[in-house]
């Protein structure tokens, strides 16, 4: 009986969904975090009376014919990547981007990966990274002597030292943006890398044309919304048990069918 299958890919299809949702609900306090959604597309169909075709040598035309279809599969599950509330940390090396762009980091392995989580602080060179150490792209360093930092909108780090009359400049943060976000492949960590699917990463300085600016002092929160992901969740458990009451009703009308007595 196809229905049994059909309500497999259902139970199948919703399972995915709720691993996607339990992610999102997991991740609600990561800094940066963009929440994802699952897609899903229906299975071919098997044509038991063609569309179109037609029925009589007088040229009719069925009008709808039969299609059964085959149940569904996942699409996609792609990336949102709206805006999450500035959160003030007070930390002077925290930075949110308000806007579009990443900030650049540098991995071990030498590639550049991409980040939304601004909650970096100074490794024991002075160098700003993030919290596994991987350093901020252009490298920006903090001498020992700095009294205190200041990062302006437009990524300009300037630092004042004992007896100076005037904050020196030692560095400007540079944000990428992606023409494609949703294609760029998360690596964990907080970090993505780039694909094909993104396309090149375009760099330029925070607060100019196709730029968000930098915040100090805050962090981007999570753009998860608890409520609604509990709805997704509620809706996704509903769907599956509906899906599984098809399993055990065409159980039934085959254990019908295989009782029948002549």
């Amino acid at each position: 009986m196809q229905a049994l299958r059909t309500a497999a890919t259902g139970m199948a299809a919703q399972q995915l969904n709720v691993e996607v949702i339990s992610n999102n609900i997991a991740n609600m306090n990561t800094v940066g975090f963009k929440k994802q959604r699952a897609e899903f597309e229906d299975l071919l169909y098997q044509n038991v009376e063609q569309v179109g075709a037609q029925s009589s040598d007088q040229g009719n035309i069925v009008p709808t014919g039969v299609q059964i279809g085959a149940g569904v599969k996942s699409g996609s599950v792609y990336r949102i990547t709206t805006q999450g509330t500035l959160t003030n940390t007070g930390n002077q090396f925290d930075v949110a981007i308000n806007g579009r762009g990443f900030l650049q980091v540098l991995l071990p392995t030498g590639d550049t990966a991409y980040t939304r989580a601004g909650n970096l602080s100074i490794n024991d060179q002075g160098q700003m990274c993030t919290s596994d150490g991987y350093l901020v792209q252009p490298t920006i360093a903090i001498p020992q002597n700095a009294t205190s930092v200041t990062i302006s909108q437009s990524g300009q780090v300037q630092i004042t030292t004992p007896g100076a009359t005037t904050p020196t400049v030692v560095g400007t943060m540079q944000l990428a943006t992606f023409i494609n976000e949703g294609g760029l492949e998360a690596i964990g960590d907080n970090l993505f890398e780039e694909t094909a699917a993104s396309g090149a990463a375009t760099t330029g300085g925070p607060g100019s044309a196709g730029f968000g600016k930098l915040m100090q002092g805050y962090t981007e929160a999570s753009n998860v919304d608890p409520v609604s992901e509990i709805t997704n969740l509620i809706i996704a458990q509903r769907a599956y048990e509906m899906n599984s009451k098809v399993v055990t009703t065409a159980d039934q009308m085959l254990s019908t069918a295989a009782n029948t007595k002549a």
